[in-house]
């Protein structure tokens, strides 16, 4: 067995399920191996595409993504896609061939193109050395949730690994420790030391008004964040990343930052006490903190040593994987007996810290954007988007996953559609890189196919990755795509605009993207009102046997309010 074959195969016996990529001859037959011991390859139009379809695919799955390119311009073109999966810690590996002559055409520098990026660059060395070095890069990938280049030099790819040797006999005892978290990047389970947690157990039980913000690290711990919740009267918030994670909850005020409705921010701003529990409290979350009270008292838990308190200064930092400490908080809540208090009713019941009848009734009538009343900015073939979305919101069925692309459109399927719980939302926006969206929902759809995908995106971005139409065609996605069109990139007029710079290198005449998307077998429909929602509602009856792009002309007089908040940053 050679080492591309090797590498392959180590990985499916870890438990990789699906890969993507682009294949090129540099990577041919370690994508061939993969397929040969069953994992399932999706081939993309473009590396880009295939890199952010994996950091999607892992994110909604709870498993390592994994892509595959060619050396050199495979893995330049992948470049922005992996730059966003390290910048969001997703566990995920590149194979990617190597060119280690200097002569060839493809040669660069492939480990400081990594490191440049956040990436972790490895290396397999030899035929010897194959197995163990790929288990380093699944190990690092999955425990250390980093984002890992696994470099496969050409001349290397053809070593012959001695599988039957000792190395097979490593590998499956490797295999055997690996079980539990074979292809997925679950928690560790850590806690903080007592003295912290007992700080932490002292600032809730004194708060009044607590509010709990959780990030994507705190995704799978809905139950211990409720019920420390419960027990100590907190609010429930998420940022963008982590939007539903409390869908159904009385206490949920969905996202916090600039895409939370002015009922949460108004609650946020006013709390005594917000723990963030497993997101980074940057600016996006906290408005450039002026989410965070004058006299608020800020706790942060993430597993991650060095994210304690860069964007915001804390007061108390724990290191720690979230449910574990919340449910070690709650235990020693519980062990004091001033805390010993009866547990509060969903609606009712005795009032504790931030929950009474008043906020609940609040949440009730103001805690969603759909109540929030606008007006409505649409006609002369144009659309408001905030028509267009609550729209949508009420046509497509509550199974969903949404993935929504960067621009000046993003706030508003992240504000106005639902999603039923934490795995419904794909949010690829660490980078801030527009043209990710379809490939985002592409990734998404694969790991949720439970759900009907929606992909939301700009004008801008949907050409970026129009070539990932006739992906989504291919596999037989029943995928909506919304794009969202204002002719222009939208952030840049809003923000040069009102200062009197000429736009013309940022907009654009007409593109007729119903056409377009009908030429690579989509279904269309073109809205300028709402009445043309009909044809989605159309399509939703129908077997669903292609994908439906929704072309949507919105109205462009102004920029959305959530983008004055991100300018602000730059």
């Amino acid at each position: 067995m050679i080492v591309a074959e090797a590498v392959g195969r180590v990985l499916a016996e870890l438990g990789a399920d699906t890969a993507f990529g682009v294949v090129g001859s540099g990577n041919f037959h370690v994508t061939n191996a993969l397929v040969e011991h069953g994992v399932r390859f999706v081939a993309a139009r473009h590396e880009g595409g295939a890199a952010t379809m994996a950091d999607a695919y892992a994110r909604m799955s709870g498993k390592v993504g994994i892509v595959s390119v060619h050396q050199g311009p495979g893995l330049t073109n992948a470049m922005t896609g992996i730059a966003e999966a390290a910048k969001s810690r997703t566990p995920m590996i590149v194979l990617t061939g190597e060119a280690t002559d200097v002569r060839s055409n493809f040669h660069i520098d492939q480990d400081a193109l990594a490191a440049a990026v956040g990436a972790v660059p490895l290396r397999v060395t030899a035929g010897t050395e194959a197995v163990e070095e790929t288990l380093s890069a699944y190990r690092t990938a999955s425990r250390e949730r980093r984002t890992v280049v696994l470099n496969l030099p050409l001349d290397v790819q053809q070593d012959i690994v001695p599988w039957r040797g000792l190395i097979g006999e490593f590998l499956d005892q490797m295999v055997a420790s690996h079980r539990v978290v074979a292809g997925t990047a679950g928690p560790s389970f850590s806690t903080p030391p007592a003295a912290e947690i007992d700080a932490l157990a002292r600032l809730l039980a004194e708060s009044r008004r607590p509010v709990f913000i959780a990030g994507r690290g705190a995704r799978h711990a809905r139950a211990e964040l409720e019920e420390l919740a419960a027990a100590t009267g907190a609010l429930l918030a998420t940022s963008a990343v982590a939007k539903g994670l409390f869908r159904g909850s009385p206490w949920d005020l969905d996202v916090s930052g600039g895409f939370a409705t002015p009922l949460a921010a108004e609650l946020i701003r006013d709390a005594d006490l917000v723990v963030g529990w497993g997101c980074a409290l940057n600016m996006w979350t906290t408005r450039h903190g002026r989410l965070i009270g004058e006299h608020t008292t800020l706790v942060q838990v993430d597993l991650d040593q060095s994210a304690l308190g860069v964007h915001r200064p804390v007061s108390l930092g724990l290191v720690g994987d979230t449910a574990a400490t919340a449910r070690t908080a709650l235990h020693a809540l519980e062990s004091t007996a001033a805390t010993a208090l009866p547990a509060l009713e969903p609606t009712g019941g005795p009032e504790r810290g931030y929950r009474s009848a008043e906020v609940a009734g609040r949440i009730r009538a103001e805690g969603r954007w759909q109540t929030v009343r606008y007006d409505d900015e649409g006609g002369d073939g144009l659309i408001d988007p905030r028509t267009l979305t609550i729209g949508l919101d009420d046509l497509l069925p509550a199974e969903r996953i949404v993935a929504v692309d960067s621009g000046n459109f993003m706030g508003y399927p992240a504000m106005f559609l639902d999603v039923p719980d934490e795995r419904g939302f794909c949010f690829t926006q660490a980078f801030q890189s527009i043209g990710l969206g379809l490939a985002t929902a592409i990734g998404a759809a694969l790991a949720r196919p439970d759900r009907l995908p929606v992909a939301a995106l700009g004008d801008g971005g949907a050409l970026m990755g129009v070539a990932e139409f006739e992906t989504v065609v291919r596999l037989g996605l029943p995928m909506v795509v919304v794009v969202y069109d204002d002719e222009a990139y939208g952030a840049e007029v809003h923000h040069f605009g009102p200062h009197g710079h000429p736009l013309g290198t940022v907009t654009f005449p007409p593109a007729d993207f119903a056409a377009i998307a009908t030429g690579y077998g989509f279904a269309a429909v073109t809205v300028t009102g709402a009445g043309d929602l009909a044809g989605v509602a159309e399509w939703l009856k129908g077997p669903r046997d292609r994908p439906l792009l929704v072309h949507a002309k919105v109205t462009r007089e102004r920029g959305s309010w959530w983008l004055e908040e991100a300018f602000k940053g730059h």
